[in-house]
């Protein structure tokens, strides 16, 4: 899992949820870190916060997705505004979902859970 944000509490209780689940757990605090650190560990889910510095969470996403490596990969906005147009934006980068913060334990670890299922599905549902 590689988690996107620039708020350190956002970063922390994520790596804190997910680690307690099982889940390795890689932080970058800006689009640009997290760029890298998208191809240096190759994470299964990407949680991406919306709103940051430089480079926000939709470029961020935008340039994951179009990588061929990564497009499948599933990347999740993480925002604390959910609306309409913020969804529609979202889609048009690529988006696989959106987790509104503050998030919990229960609806983190479900999200992952969801697409880290699909993906299975898809590689060895043949």
């Amino acid at each position: 899992m590689l988690l996107i944000d620039d708020s350190n509490t956002i970063r922390r209780s994520g790596e804190i949820f997910l680690s307690q689940a099982g889940c390795k757990v890689v932080l970058a605090e800006d689009g640009f870190d997290g760029l890298s650190k998208v191809v240096d560990h190759q994470p299964d889910v990407i949680f991406v916060d919306v709103m940051m510095p430089r480079l926000d969470g939709y470029q961020t996403c935008a340039l994951i997705k179009k990588n061929q490596q990564f497009k499948g990969t599933p990347v999740i906005m993480l925002t604390s505004k959910d609306t309409l147009f913020d969804r529609a934006r979202g889609k048009l980068v690529g988006a696989d979902q959106y987790l509104l913060k503050p998030f919990n334990k229960k609806n983190l670890i479900e999200t992952v859970i969801m697409h880290t299922q699909e993906k299975k599905e898809v590689d060895y549902g043949h």
